[in-house]
């Protein structure tokens, strides 16, 4: 077994017993979609919920969503229930949107998650209405329903044209504020909901240092910058922590979406699967030293064209669906015109299109903190990472492989998108599947066997002792992550090969020799060893998937293969790869 897959079971020394202690019915880790809905669920009659926020709840995935949420709704065909206010769409039903997510999977979708996922919108839908949420409106004063990439339908809900997350966490937080119940204290079972800002999850409390025996999760080792080290016990641990875009140089997400929740739950032997499935998205504004910034896919949606540098409008030869088609066709479609006529760029143009400030008002006033004017400039863009499509192996009620832990959201693998996921089924996913695992995690109170009903030290938690202290002196951290994403975006990008990717599995294993034996008393430390374990677990299934398929491209196997249309997963102290079958 390679060291860096089986690495130490924790990021720092603690013995449990001489930590703070916390005690709640439920652990949410992150305070996205999934976590929120989540949290909201396992609350249900007199249920205690944590929530924990690595940063603060503006400030996630969910949060910087410009997509909306894609439902079939408002009596279209095949069977959909209707939600008042909602205006339908004639062909469209529940077989049209499991075939277009079917479609942009790849054959790597699980059938049955895609139809309980897409079949479950409405009702999650009417709830969010009911909670007051502020879908865009239509003159005739219904909910507009808008068109992406490789959708068959407009059946895209989205709030203030381009801030969809934003309204999304607004409506979900009044929710769990009304919520709150205990929430300036108590022990589990006092009900209610604490939300805990500017907590880092380090890992999760598990009986056993070692992979594979066995064990449940039983809450997480936290890090507060008031508080300091705390152990919070819970019957039910939900990771909600988001994807990893920040392992890359190029990437839509927020600086904290460090593949925190995947690197933890792998030390605690959870296993993983797909991760070689990362999502770009084609059209992020670029602007040489500026930080990326999404021009989401609603843009596309509404009719604008992407332009090379002499003006020609080259996705008309790409693909039948030109800037509609599947995000990774656009990105690569990018990328190789970007080869073949030279600059650093393409052309967004929305010249044409009427109403543009009005439809899309975030992205206007970014575009103009920059100088540029839709209605007469073209709008410099490039791919990024955005969306990551692999994770924690779960079932439909958010189930791990590891009894006590369950995960929703971009951590979590659930089936649903295949090998390259449909734009605007990630928000549809955290509901649906939030909902179901607050439910099984609210179910999980009345157990009595857990470590919350006895004494802080029942549970075997040891020293470790098998670490040294860092000389941070010796490690310069921001270079470390600077060399990390770069090598990633290089070889682990858009375009991959087996020579690129066992060169930065190479460069992997070297910033992982003066990095992962360290103890580091900052996130900033924390993360960075997050990010290599994630960076070597992404660059492992990659090498391994002799193909290409969905958002996966290897120019060395530019075909798809019938003997991997199966799951890669993996788990620590395993030594290879198990294959999982795709459900009809």
């Amino acid at each position: 077994m390679h060291p860096l897959f089986d690495a130490r079971r924790y990021l720092i020394p603690f013995r449990s017993g001489l930590l703070p202690q916390i005690f709640t019915d439920t652990l949410v880790i992150g305070a996205g979609v999934g976590g929120l809905r989540a949290a909201i669920a396992a609350s249900a009659d007199g249920g205690d919920v944590i929530v924990l926020c690595k940063s603060s709840t503006d400030e996630s995935n969910t949060a910087w969503a410009q997509g909306g949420i894609a439902t079939v709704i408002g009596g279209g065909g095949g069977g959909a229930d209707g939600v008042d206010g909602v205006g339908g769409v004639g062909g469209d039903g529940y077989e049209s949107h499991i075939r277009d997510t079917l479609d942009a999977g790849a054959g790597l979708c699980d059938e049955p998650a895609v139809r309980r996922i897409v079949e479950g919108g409405p009702a999650r839908i009417r709830e969010l209405m009911d909670w007051g949420m502020r879908f865009d409106l239509g003159p005739n004063g219904k909910v507009l329903l808008g068109q992406e990439g490789a959708h068959s339908h407009p059946r895209i809900l989205h709030a203030d044209g381009d801030a969809t997350g934003r309204e999304l966490v607004r409506c979900l937080m009044e929710r769990v504020k009304s919520l709150a119940g205990a929430a300036g204290g108590g022990g589990a079972g006092a009900g209610g909901i604490r939300i805990f800002n500017n907590c880092f999850a380090l890992d999760l409390i598990t009986p056993s240092t070692h992979p594979g025996a066995g064990g449940a999760v039983m809450g997480a080792i936290t890090h507060h910058p008031k508080f300091g080290l705390q152990m919070i016990w819970a019957r039910t641990t939900i990771l909600a922590s988001g994807g990893a875009g920040v392992v890359f140089r190029e990437t839509t997400n927020p600086r904290i979406a460090t593949a925190d929740g995947l690197a933890m739950a792998y030390r605690a032997g959870a296993a993983v699967q797909d991760l070689s499935f990362i999502q770009f998205h084609p059209t992020t504004l670029y602007l040489a030293g500026r930080p990326r910034s999404l021009i989401s896919e609603a843009v596309r949606g509404e009719g604008a064209y992407l332009l090379d540098q002499s003006g020609h409008r080259f996705m008309l030869e790409a693909h039948p669906l030109a800037e509609l088609a599947p995000r990774d066709v656009v990105s690569r479609a990018i990328l190789r015109r970007i080869a073949d006529h030279g600059g650093t760029h393409v052309f967004l143009d929305v010249r044409h299109l009427s109403g543009f400030d009005l439809r899309f008002p975030g992205i206007a006033k970014m575009l103009a903190e920059v100088g540029l004017n839709p209605v007469k400039d073209l709008i410099p863009v490039n791919p990024a990472m955005h969306y990551f499509i692999g994770g924690l192996a779960t079932d439909l009620e958010g189930r791990t492989s590891v009894p006590g832990l369950l995960a929703v959201g971009e951590v979590a693998s659930t089936g649903l998108h295949g090998a390259n996921r449909l734009a605007s089924n990630s928000l549809l996913e955290g509901l649906v599947v939030g909902e179901a695992a607050g439910r099984l995690a609210g179910a999980a109170r009345n157990h009595a066997h857990h470590p919350s009903n006895g004494a802080p030290h029942a549970a075997p938690v040891p020293i470790i002792s098998d670490i040294r202290p860092s000389d941070q002196g010796e490690l310069d951290l921001a270079d470390v992550k600077s060399s990390l994403r770069s090598a990633m975006w290089r070889n682990a990008g858009i375009e991959r090969s087996g020579p690129k990717l066992s060169d930065v599995s190479e460069m992997i294993d070297f910033w992982a020799r003066y990095t992962l034996d360290k103890v580091f008393d900052s996130a900033e430390g924390w993360q960075t060893q997050n990010m290599l374990l994630a960076a070597a677990l992404i660059a492992r299934s990659a090498l391994w998937r002799h193909e290409s398929r969905g958002a996966h491209w290897r120019s060395d196997f530019p075909e798809p293969r019938e003997d991997h249309r199966v799951h890669d997963r993996w788990k620590r102290g395993d030594a290879g790869v198990e294959t999982i079958a795709v459900q009809a």
